[in-house]
């Protein structure tokens, strides 16, 4: 017997629990066993209306392959909603050290800066078939996920854009303690004029940052000040243009507390083109602890985000899900600490 065979014996055995079997499932289709094994095999050569019925009959139902029945690829699917800085590659570092351990190869995909990957990546890690997947600042729409559980392809969420689905596995960092602890150390320096320059709101780990930066005004009895606050996109672009405009206000601030390292450093751009002097006139924090972060003059002060960790627990976590190991938890967050450098001092007088 072949393995292509045997996989397709294996898939039409009887599930456990009283989930129909491919036949029963290929019956109230109207198509054969065959073409219902190859939807599930991410198989290019089914038209797309009998595709979609069957996809939607194996939701319907609840339909999971059995572990064992089909057998995963020596590879690891790794997905950015964009691929073009180097926070991308602390992430990339971070899988790439678990898949050498466990002697896998890394499937790197970018989803042209969509939230959600399209349906020709899904078809594409179906017809993969790897041993995990970790999909960074993205996620799945219900039918992703209904595709990807059916097939038994464990995955996880790093960073989510957003409040995950019950159920979906997620590894993030504590981004409100980060925001409070950046903007408590600036105020503790002695600012009362504190910028923030968040990234997307349509972004869980923005918002979050940015109620992190309120919380501490608040809690000091500073008053936020709205044309203070600007929404970036965690570019350097972003960082710079709302540099130039907060530093080109009357009474502009003497600390800008900006989402990112990228961001940060078009704060730098902008205060450089202005003659401001860092941190003598005007301090400036990060968010991520990027390498960069200390070759940049002077060396930016920055809340350390565990990166490459959170790459290796997302991995790792994937990878137990995918073997049935129960992890201890599904949601994990991992802690962010302030690295004080040579960016922040108090303000101009003090």
């Amino acid at each position: 017997m072949g393995s292509e065979e045997a996989e397709f014996m294996a898939d039409v055995s009887t599930a456990s629990g009283g989930v129909p079997t491919l036949a029963e499932i290929a019956r109230t289709a109207g198509v054969s066993t065959p073409t219902v094994s190859k939807v599930l095999n991410g198989r290019a050569d089914v038209a797309p209306g009998t595709r979609a019925r069957v996809e939607d009959l194996l939701r319907e139902h609840g339909y999971r392959r059995k572990r064992g029945g089909a057998q995963s690829s020596k590879l690891f699917d790794l997905v950015f909603h964009e691929l073009e800085s180097a926070w991308a590659m602390e992430v990339i570092r971070g899988v790439e050290n678990v898949a050498r351990r466990e002697g896998m190869s890394i499937v790197l995909s970018e989803s042209a800066g969509r939230l959600t990957p399209g349906q020709t990546w899904v078809d594409g890690v179906l017809a993969r078939r790897p041993s995990g997947v970790v999909l960074v600042l993205s996620d799945l729409d219900e039918a992703q996920r209904a595709q990807l559980t059916s097939r038994d392809i464990p995955f996880v969420v790093l960073d989510p854009a957003g409040d995950p689905a019950d159920g979906v596995p997620a590894v993030g960092a504590n981004n409100w303690l980060g925001g409070l602890t950046a903007t408590r150390h600036l105020i503790e320096l002695g600012h009362r004029r504190i910028a923030m320059v968040g990234g997307p709101s349509r972004m869980m780990c923005s918002r979050a940052r940015v109620d992190g930066y309120r919380s501490a005004l608040e809690t000091a009895g500073i008053g936020v000040d709205p044309a203070l606050v600007r929404e970036g996109n965690f570019h350097h672009e972003a960082g710079y243009a709302a540099g130039r405009e907060l530093l080109a206000l009357p009474d502009r601030p003497t600390a800008v507390f900006a989402g990112n390292d990228l961001q940060a450093l078009g704060v730098y751009e902008a205060a450089r083109e202005l003659g401001l002097r860092i941190p003598d006139e005007l301090s400036v924090v990060g968010f991520d602890d990027l390498p960069l972060a200390r070759w940049v003059g002077p060396p930016l002060t920055t809340v350390r985000q565990p990166l490459v960790e959170m790459a290796e627990t997302a991995t790792q976590l994937a990878l137990d899900l995918g073997r049935g190991r129960p992890p201890a938890a599904t949601r994990v967050d991992l802690a962010t600490t302030l690295v004080v450098r040579n960016s922040t001092a108090p303000p101009p007088g003090r």
